[in-house]
């Protein structure tokens, strides 16, 4: 068995998104003050590697804390979209490539190469996104979610949020800003992304891992 974390390290100068403030981490106890050391966190809830459910933009959808723990374990495929150029769409076409694996799936995650700009300014730019064909196939397959390595499943210049809003209208998660999808390879694999169970959660960083058994 083979363990890889998807997950990028929460720091106070990681990106965010534009219009969010960073996260704080404060040192609130010392070991030579205090005999612990214990930090102070101050961040939004969709920081760094995190998951989006229903309730982030539906009033009456459902929380984290009250989706089932099933909803966030299950088997995952890395589509590969890295051939994509800044502002390209994933179409159907990728799908196709892999079919059979995409169908056995639950979480279905792309994997743009866009990533390797975590940090840098190009990470906010025109990465490639699903077009609406490929969010309706998601949604009419029941998938449980649909991730990226980047910072949001539609363009930054969207200002409705469309896919966001087919995909969690249909009880679906999303997860954001994932990281070493290269990793993972061509099959299908057992996919974790625990988010914090706080109350009445509208979104959580989490702590995404691919578990590969071969």
């Amino acid at each position: 068995m083979k363990v890889i974390d998807l997950t990028h390290v929460i720091s106070e100068d990681m990106p965010v998104y534009p219009g969010t403030e960073p996260p704080r981490l404060e040192t609130a106890n010392t070991l030579e003050k205090d005999g612990f050391k214990e930090t102070l966190m101050t961040m939004y809830s969709h920081t760094g590697t995190h998951m989006d459910p229903p309730a982030h933009l539906y009033a009456d959808g459902a929380t984290l804390d009250v989706m089932p723990i099933t909803n966030f374990v299950g088997k995952g495929f890395v589509v590969d979209c890295t051939d994509l150029k800044a502002g390209e769409y994933i179409t159907m076409e990728k799908i196709n490539q892999n079919k059979a694996k995409v169908e056995e799936a639950e979480f279905i995650l792309f994997n743009t190469g866009w990533s390797r700009y975590w940090g840098k300014e190009e990470y906010y730019g025109k990465f490639p996104v699903a077009d609406r064909e490929v969010v309706d196939y998601l949604v009419k397959n029941k998938k449980k979610g649909f991730g990226v390595d980047v910072i949001s499943i539609d363009s930054m210049d969207a200002v409705t949020l469309p896919s966001h809003q087919v995909v969690l209208s249909n009880n679906m998660v999303i997860i954001e800003n994932l990281a070493n999808l290269d990793q993972v390879g061509n099959d299908v694999f057992t996919v974790c992304l625990l988010p914090l169970k706080w109350k009445n959660a509208d979104g959580s960083p989490i702590r995404a891992i691919a578990i590969l058994e071969h």
